[in-house]
């Protein structure tokens, strides 16, 4: 899974930094043993950025492992994360592992169609087309539904799913539990859980008033 999100994050939190002036700006990092950030978190007037690596499970997502399965390690486009920016009323949280196992993704599939019900309908999707019935879940949720929200864009590049790979889908289109796969590696079959909540629509005061 190279999340690619992270890195988008970091970015924007050196440039809320900067924007900031550094005046009443709060930053703290916690490394790993190997030096890099495993823990980052910005906190400003304006709003703050937190970023922690290599720390989320399948629990944090609400979701269970696959029996058997063990975290994609030793490879930093698969570290796990829990991405959370904050600003006012605007929140975005993505958290998203990798596992890996010698089962077909068949098995894996069923295993998660089955768990992802507790959160509703599961639609399963091939790229942004749906794979047989339901075509979208009772709260809206579709295929064609990938992170784009109230000005939001996370895509499939963003978990290395790869273009066109399976993914199922369960949840609102805010609120998303998604499950998708990668292709084959060293005979282990890959797959990302990720939990996305976007964004309120949120109304200026005019709107508001309106």
């Amino acid at each position: 899974m190279s999340f690619n999100t992270t890195r988008t994050a970091a970015t924007l939190a050196v440039g809320l930094a900067l924007a900031a002036g550094m005046a009443g700006c709060r930053i703290q990092t916690e490394k790993g043993p190997n030096g890099e950030d495993k823990k980052v978190q910005i906190d400003t007037p304006f709003g703050g950025i937190h970023v922690n690596t290599d720390q989320t499970t399948a629990a944090d997502l609400g979701l269970p492992i696959y029996p058997g399965a063990t975290a994609v390690k030793g490879d930093d486009n698969h570290k796990s994360a829990d991405v959370r920016l904050g600003f006012g009323e605007w929140e975005l949280r993505v958290k998203a592992v990798s596992y890996q196992t010698p089962d077909s993704e068949e098995k894996v599939t069923a295993f998660y169609k089955k768990a992802l019900g507790r959160y509703g309908n599961v639609i399963t999707c091939q790229g942004n087309s749906p794979v047989g019935k339901p075509m979208a879940t009772s709260e809206g949720l579709n295929c064609a539904d990938d992170g784009k929200h109230d000005n939001v864009q996370i895509d499939q590049g963003d978990y290395h799913f790869g273009k066109g790979n399976l993914e199922l889908k369960a949840g609102s289109k805010r609120h998303q539990h998604i499950v998708g796969f990668e292709n084959p590696k060293d005979s282990q079959t890959r797959f990302a859980l990720v939990a996305l909540d976007l964004p309120a629509v949120v109304e200026s005061d005019s709107e508001k008033s309106d």
